[in-house]
């Protein structure tokens, strides 16, 4: 699935972070739309632009509780001298037939309902004496409390110019607006418009379903007892947590351990409920690294026999050095290879798997927001020469400084979960002093 073949110089070649992301970007398709149901597609990219089909709101609506007037009728009114107007009736929200606002009479009008035919503005109650026959009012009776409707007089207190307090008709969208365009994530607002103007499904890309799991025999899930010379697994909770934060809907699989059939079988298992596979661990040169041993015997070959595989590189960035990536399985299931110390694998989730969800979705912007900013520290420290390095930091908006959290070992979980950015060391940088303008990777 290499976009250019190694080269061969008696050495494995060392890939840069541009060409391994080109790769997996050149790869992973956006998934086919589907027709969702409201409640299932938030979260989801919309395929289509939405139109609006009726006015909103569509019909002219009072924005208060109050009484549905003619403006003549109030017109000069004051605490002193009050416009006296015969009260016709109620007028709810959802209400069918309304009654006919004529000289001299008002309608008790709730927020949200039609103004009725002859009324020209809404007086809000509190500018009234809300029918008692006192001063002014600050709530309305109960509708349950005066089953005669309510008729009588009500005194109103201050003029109204023509359509105050009354929402027009198509005063948020009108028909044939655009209501959300294609590209669009829909979240909550975009979920209440959809169902404000009356769909009930839309087309979208599904969110991408990331199965993700740890191997290692010397891992134990969080809550067993921790033994000698085992670890707890944090990886696969972090980057299934990611996957999440990413747009995906996520499966965590318990850390497996180091054996290849047992592996193999795990990852063919989980086939059927992955867009994208995601494992941490086992894919540097070490004796019991077996995922490049699992790997390259799950099945990868469709009926015509088209192949998939996973290559497997050694990067030029620090963390995160050893990375593979291909297909598994008969539908060629991405597959993303990262390392397993913890950072690493957080680092390289960051820069590889979180753009290949996002290109899942139908999205177009890949990538977490890059700022400049300055170096505050201390003193300065060194880069490995050739490699591009990503550091923890805290990065300050206001200042445009970026400071850093812990050292540089891949290890140290703790610097990353107080960490807000990833600042970038460029491959040709040896030597930075405080004060060095650098690339930041905001996370937030």
């Amino acid at each position: 699935m290499s976009s250019t073949a190694p080269q061969d110089t008696g050495r494995p070649r060392l890939w840069s972070v541009d060409e391994h992301l080109a790769d997996i970007l050149a790869a992973v398709r956006p998934l086919e739309p589907i027709e969702l149901q409201l409640p299932d597609a938030q979260g989801c990219v919309l395929v289509e632009d939405v139109t609006v089909p009726v006015a909103l709101p569509p019909f002219d609506n009072s924005s208060m509780d109050g009484y549905a007037v003619r403006v003549a009728d109030v017109q000069g009114a004051s605490e002193e001298f009050p416009a006296v107007l015969t009260v016709i009736g109620d007028v709810a929200a959802g209400s069918g037939e309304l009654p006919t606002v004529g000289p001299g009479q008002a309608a008790r009008i709730m927020t949200g309902a039609p103004l009725p035919p002859g009324a020209e503005a809404v007086v809000p109650v509190e500018w009234t004496d809300g029918g008692t026959g006192s001063g002014a009012a600050d709530g309305m009776t109960p509708a349950s409390a005066a089953p005669e409707g309510a008729e009588g007089e009500v005194r109103v207190h201050r003029a109204a110019e023509a359509r105050a307090h009354v929402r027009a008709r198509g005063s948020d969208v009108q028909a044939g607006d655009l209501a959300l365009a294609a590209g669009t994530v829909l979240g909550p607002p975009q979920i209440a418009l959809l169902a404000a103007i009356g769909r009930g499904t839309v087309r979208v890309r599904p969110r991408p379903r990331v199965v993700v799991l740890s191997t290692g025999s010397e891992l134990v899930q969080p809550g067993e007892p921790l033994t000698e010379g085992r670890i707890y697994d944090s990886n696969s909770f972090a980057l299934a947590a990611a996957a999440r934060d990413a747009g995906a809907i996520s499966y965590r699989v318990g850390a497996v351990a180091d054996d290849a059939e047992t592996l193999r079988s795990t990852i063919e298992d989980q086939l059927i409920r992955a867009d994208l596979l995601v494992t941490t661990g086992g894919v540097s040169v070490g004796a019991y690294d077996v995922v490049k041993e699992a790997l390259s015997e799950v099945g990868s070959e469709d009926e015509d026999g088209a192949g998939g595989g996973v290559d497997f590189r050694r990067l030029a960035m620090q963390p995160g050095k050893p990375q593979g990536f291909g297909s598994v399985g008969p539908d060629h299931t991405p597959l993303l290879a990262l390392p397993g110390n913890p950072v690493s694998s957080y680092v390289s989730f960051e820069l590889f798997v979180r753009p290949a969800i996002r290109a899942l979705m139908g999205l177009t912007d890949l990538h977490r927001p890059v700022v400049r900013a300055e170096l505050r520290a201390e003193k300065g420290f060194t880069s490995p020469a050739g490699r591009r390095q990503f550091l923890r930091g805290t990065y300050d908006a206001e200042a445009g400084t970026v400071s850093p959290v812990g050292g540089s070992g891949s290890h140290l979980i703790a610097a990353l979960a107080h960490a807000d950015c990833l600042f970038v060391v460029p491959e040709d940088t040896t030597s930075v002093e405080p004060g060095t303008a650098l690339d930041v990777v905001l996370l937030g």
